[in-house]
C-alpha cells in the first residue's frame, strides 16, 4: 500500500492553527486578579480528535497557568475550513499548549511593564502547596502540585543569578543574552468518564493480569507503546505492588483479539488509566494472595504483614510465604470455598485528570551582526 494525495489529505492533520487575544489584569503591586481568553481555531475540514469539545480537556482546564487567578473568562470558536484534519494533538496538546504559551506570555509581558523580575511576579502569584486540591478560575480540579519547589530547583540548576549577572555584563560589551522563565501546569491523564466521552465510548482503560503456577505473570493492557516502553513502565508497576522479578512479567499490547478493550495511547493518558488499571488488578491479586497465604500459614489473613513479595506472621517474620509459593498453592492447595487461579481486571475510569508541572529556564545569547543565536 502506498499512500496518495487524497489518502494524505484524509489522514494527516496539522497541530495548531489559532488565533489567540488574552488580557490579565494585575494590581500595581503584581497581584493577579483576572484573565480574559478568546481564541478561534481553524479545524480543517474535520476536526481530527472527533469532536472540537476537545478545547475544553485542555485550553479550559488551565489557562490559568500555575496561578492562583480569582476570576477567569475564555471563550472559544472554531471554524471548519478547506483544509486537511485540525487539531491533532502533537507534542502533548489539547490545546495545553496553546494555553500554556498564552498565560506566559501574558505573565512575562505583565512584569516587564510593572517592572518586577519574572521571577519574583510568578512566585507572587503561584497556587500554593498547602491550598491544593486547588479549584481554579475555570472551574477543575487541580490534584497536586508545588510549583515554587519546582521553580526554585531550576533556578538552582540553571544558576539563573549567575546568568542575570552574566547577562549584565554582556550588555555593556553591546551583546545581546536574553533569559526567559516558563512555569507551566499540565492536564493529562484523560477521562474521567462523566466528564469526557469519544463519541459516546467512556475514557476508561484496562489491565489483565495473571500470576502462573510458576510464580511469573503475564499482563495484558488496553493501551499500545508507540515507543514509550510500556513494557518497562507497567511490568515495574507489578514488581513494585507484588514483587515478581520485572524479567518474570510479560506484557502484552496491541492485539485487539487477545488484550482487554481500551481508549488507547494518547495525550499523555497511558500511566495515569492503563497504570492505575495495572496497579489496582495487581492489588486484588495481592488481596486473593492474602487469603490464600493465610490458609498456608494456618492463620487469618488479618494476622499476615505484606512486604515486598512475601507475607508473614506479625512478630513473627521468619514464618512467611513468597508470592511465588502462594502462586503455586493458587492452583494445587486452595482454602475451602476460594475459587483456582491468580489473576484479576481492572477497567479504571479515573476520578479526575492529573496536573504534572514544571519550569524552564532559558538562555539565549543573539550575535547583534546576523541575528543569529
Amino acid at each position: 500500500w502506498i499512500e496518495d494525495r487524497t489518502d494524505n489529505l484524509m489522514s494527516t492533520g496539522f497541530a495548531r492553527d489559532f488565533y489567540m487575544q488574552g488580557e490579565l489584569a494585575l494590581s500595581r503591586e503584581g497581584q493577579m486578579l483576572a484573565l480574559r481568553v478568546r481564541m478561534l481555531s481553524d479545524q480543517g475540514y474535520a476536526y481530527a480528535d472527533a469532536q472540537p469539545s476537545k478545547l475544553r480537556a485542555g485550553l479550559f482546564h488551565i489557562v490559568t497557568g500555575s496561578y492562583d487567578i480569582p476570576a477567569a473568562h475564555v471563550i472559544t470558536d472554531g471554524a471548519y475550513t478547506n483544509k486537511a484534519p485540525g487539531g491533532v494533538a502533537y507534542r502533548c496538546s489539547f490545546r495545553v499548549t496553546e494555553a500554556s504559551f498564552l498565560i506566559e506570555w501574558l505573565v512575562q509581558n505583565a512584569a516587564y511593564e510593572l517592572g518586577i523580575d519574572p521571577v519574583e511576579l510568578r512566585r507572587r502569584n503561584f497556587i500554593r502547596a498547602d491550598q491544593f486540591p486547588y479549584t481554579s478560575a475555570t472551574g477543575f480540579e487541580y490534584d497536586s502540585g508545588d510549583y515554587e519547589r519546582a521553580l526554585d530547583l531550576a533556578l538552582e540548576m540553571s544558576g539563573y543569578q549567575e546568568l542575570r549577572e552574566q547577562q549584565r555584563q554582556m550588555r555593556e560589551e553591546g551583546k545581546l543574552l536574553g533569559i526567559g522563565v516558563a512555569s507551566f501546569t499540565e492536564v493529562v491523564g484523560a477521562g474521567p468518564g462523566r466528564h469526557y466521552d469519544i463519541l459516546g465510548i467512556r475514557m476508561f482503560d484496562s489491565a489483565e493480569l495473571r500470576v502462573h503456577p510458576t510464580g511469573k505473570a503475564i499482563l495484558k493492557l488496553g493501551v499500545k507503546s508507540q515507543g514509550q516502553g510500556h513494557e518497562t513502565t507497567f511490568a515495574q508497576i507489578v514488581a513494585d505492588e507484588l514483587g515478581i522479578p520485572p524479567s518474570d512479567i510479560a506484557v502484552q499490547e496491541g492485539d485487539t483479539d487477545n488484550t482487554p478493550y481500551g481508549l488507547g495511547t494518547y495525550a499523555s493518558r497511558s500511566t495515569p488509566t492503563a497504570g492505575a488499571a495495572t496497579a489496582v488488578a495487581a492489588r486484588k491479586v495481592r488481596d486473593k494472595s492474602q487469603r490464600i497465604a493465610a490458609h498456608l500459614l494456618e492463620c487469618d489473613a488479618e494476622d499476615l504483614e505484606w512486604e515486598r513479595g512475601r507475607f508473614y506472621v506479625k512478630g513473627s517474620p521468619d514464618h512467611g510465604k513468597t508470592i511465588q509459593e502462594v502462586a503455586f498453592a493458587a492452583y494445587t492447595d486452595l482454602p475451602d470455598g476460594e475459587e483456582a487461579g491468580l489473576e484479576a481486571v481492572n477497567y479504571y475510569d479515573p476520578p479526575n485528570m492529573t496536573y504534572p508541572f514544571g519550569t524552564y529556564v532559558v538562555a539565549v545569547e543573539i550575535d547583534r551582526g546576523t541575528g543569529q543565536g
